[in-house]
């Protein structure tokens, strides 16, 4: 690790540098030449990235307060349940964006969505010059396990069983449009705090959205059977006891009767960016 003498005063504070999306987005501020400082939890993880800085977000505040005391701009990709423990910590001055998720939007709220409303509250009354960014499925970053996942277990699977045969409808978003959503931000002036759903060009029902991956991922095309989600719940509780096959949560089947159709409309004017089409996404994806 370099000495924090050789970091500009001016560079972006990146939290979660080591996840998916913070590796994205310091390798797009990197290749731009912008300065980073990476923060990290994992001692192993701070010793491959330059300027790197050990900090622990459930840990004592003195120690994050130090680590970000130089900071004007910060981004948290670590999940938003953090956010509380950021606004605390960070100057006072300092612009902040984070992730959370559109999984706050849920029916049947979990661990996972409400830390993100707990997130987005504390940001929105805090007053802070600050945007929380909802994506919603991201795909296409290196190591992701969403399609990825879903191309593995479609290989085990000559047909494909859905609830209410795969109607409800998706709308992905591209690691590429959500790293380019948060340049976006960096850039942009604004005063207090924000909350902006960020999500792919278009949504697809979950029939089609198959129907996609496979042809991206090489697969021949799998019919889809309508199957009633007891079931499919059911025989989610099995998949860790099948070697070769990704785990399936029984939440992930029941989140499938849910729509997640969301207008980008307000993205595109704040942000200026316009997502890939779904298509276009998985193509970049298994190229």
């Amino acid at each position: 690790m370099q000495s924090d003498a050789s970091v500009t005063q001016h560079c972006v504070h990146v939290i979660g540098a080591s996840g998916r999306s913070g590796a994205a987005l310091c390798a797009a501020l990197r290749a731009d030449g912008r300065a980073v400082v990476p923060l990290v939890r994992n001692p192993a993880a701070a010793a491959s990235l330059p300027n790197a800085r050990l900090i622990d977000l459930t840990g004592p505040e003195a120690p994050l307060r130090a680590a970000l005391a130089d900071a004007t701009t910060i981004v948290c990709t670590a999940h938003a349940r953090n956010i509380p423990a950021l606004i605390a910590a960070a100057p006072m001055t300092a612009k902040l964006i984070c992730l959370g998720s559109t999984r706050k939007f849920t029916r049947w709220p979990d661990a996972h969505g409400q830390g993100v409303l707990r997130g987005e509250k504390a940001l929105m009354e805090s007053g802070r010059t600050g945007i929380i960014l909802h994506p919603t499925m991201i795909y296409g970053a290196q190591g992701e396990n969403n399609v990825q996942r879903l191309a593995s277990l479609l290989r085990f699977m000559p047909i494909v069983p859905l609830p209410a045969g795969g109607k409800a409808l998706v709308q992905p978003i591209w690691q590429g449009d959500v790293t380019a959503s948060i340049l976006a931000a960096l850039d942009k002036t604004w005063h207090g705090p924000k909350s902006l759903v960020i999500a792919g060009a278009a949504p697809v029902t979950y029939r089609h959205f198959i129907e996609l991956v496979c042809q991206a991922a090489g697969l021949r095309r799998r019919p889809v059977l309508p199957v009633p989600v007891s079931i499919l719940m059911l025989l989610a509780r099995l998949t860790p006891l099948l070697p070769g096959v990704p785990r399936i949560e029984p939440t992930e089947i029941r989140r499938l009767l849910e729509d997640k159709n969301f207008d980008i409309k307000p993205m595109q004017d704040f942000l200026g960016v316009s997502p890939l089409s779904l298509d276009l996404g998985l193509k970049r994806t298994f190229s």
